[in-house]
């Protein structure tokens, strides 16, 4: 059983059948705040460790009781049901692997707190299950094990012919989750991360409410897939690419930004969005096939600027953000001729193509396309 100890009258710990009501104790009259968790090993339904409770408190601890709301759910309707106004902390001890809608999920959670509030839970990333798997399956059958649970938990609900009958068949429990998608979908859902460990083989993790939802009804979890970059006049253009990330990475530039800044060719370090197969589509450029649609559509020219996300274009100086908009960008950027290694060498590089082009557009594009072949074709450049 899970004991709250606080100043305060019980609560009531919700999960997914019926409530539990969880202990109180009284504390002196000078009042505490802290929340500080138990776990007994007797209570078979939740083998919650110290560590977690450790975990939670730790951001929890300056709330009061009534301000914290604990659910083991995988429904969305029973936290709404029982979540009051005052509520500034939730936190939900089922991992996310097992919600049927979780993008649903998250916004009703969204839309039960305040801007600042928090949202606790945890999820079983794919890493963590493969080596779950790998060590319970014998050495023989592990490669058919594995592919065949890929196969049904991480496609098969991704696919649109199938992933109705895959739901009916699960009701959407244990789905194969990566860490990108995870907290890709938490930004889309108005949240951001906050903190997060891994213990007892899941990833718990804190997210903070900062805005509302962005009700992505069209999320692509496809091979081909569409960016909104920053195009001529400044105009948001989707420009289309294979993918090499996991779904819903896209939301996640500015949090890994902020955490790892850029590595050398102005990349953003320790990338874990990017797939096994997307590292391997990056290397041979098969990743940027498809922007040959962006250039039929008279969207992107051959020589040019890269197209950047919103995000990016604006960590650029406002003088070089105005000179980009003049222009298409480019499949092939100025990039590959000179090679820079630093977003300060890549925004030079960048201005000394565009002040040249202004002046003379048709003759820079063919120096600089045939500095490209030179780099590309005979000295095996290729960007980070």
């Amino acid at each position: 059983m899970l004991e709250l100890l606080s100043a305060s009258p019980e609560f009531t710990l919700t999960r997914a059948d019926a409530p539990i009501r969880v202990k109180k104790k009284t504390r002196t009259k000078q009042k505490d705040k802290r929340a500080v968790a138990t776990f007994h090993k007797e209570q078979a339904d939740y083998h919650l460790s110290y560590e977690i409770g450790e975990f939670i408190s730790k951001y929890t601890m300056n709330f009061d009781h009534d301000e914290i709301r604990f659910f083991n759910t995988r429904s969305s309707d029973k936290v709404i049901l029982n979540t009051p106004s005052k509520t500034r902390a939730i936190v939900n001890l089922e991992r996310i692997n097992n919600y049927r809608k979780i993008n649903r999920f998250f916004e009703d959670v969204n839309c039960l707190l305040q801007n600042n509030d928090l949202f606790i839970s945890s999820v079983e990333t794919h890493t963590v299950r493969k080596n779950r798997i790998l060590k319970k399956v014998p050495s023989l059958l592990r490669g058919v094990y594995y592919t065949l649970d890929f196969v049904c938990h991480r496609i098969c609900p991704k696919l649109n012919h199938v992933k109705k009958l895959y739901f009916k068949l699960t009701r959407g429990y244990n789905r194969v989750l990566t860490k990108a998608e995870a907290f890709g979908r938490l930004y889309a859902c108005g949240f951001e991360m906050v903190d997060d460990m891994v213990i007892d083989g899941r990833l718990f993790f804190v997210a903070r409410k900062r805005a509302d939802p962005s009700y992505d009804s069209k999320p692509t979890y496809g091979p081909l897939i569409s960016l909104k970059r920053v195009g001529k006049n400044g105009k948001i253009i989707n420009v289309f690419k294979v993918r090499t990330m996991h779904p819903y990475a896209e939301y996640l530039q500015q949090y890994l930004y902020n955490r790892n800044s850029l590595k050398t060719g102005g990349k953003i370090k320790s990338d874990f969005r990017i797939s096994r197969f997307g590292r391997l589509f990056r290397k041979y450029w098969i990743d940027e096939l498809p922007m040959l649609i962006n250039f039929i559509k008279g969207e992107m020219k051959f020589i040019g600027v890269r197209p950047l996300s919103e995000h990016y274009f604006s960590l650029y100086p406002k003088e070089l953000q105005q000179k980009r908009t003049q222009v298409k960008p480019g499949l092939f950027p100025p990039f590959y001729v000179d090679m820079p290694e630093t977003l300060d060498e890549i925004i030079k590089s960048e201005e000394k193509y565009l002040d040249l082009y202004m002046k003379n557009p048709i003759m820079t594009d063919m120096v600089y396309f045939f500095k490209i072949i030179v780099n590309i074709v005979f000295k095996g450049n290729r960007s980070a």
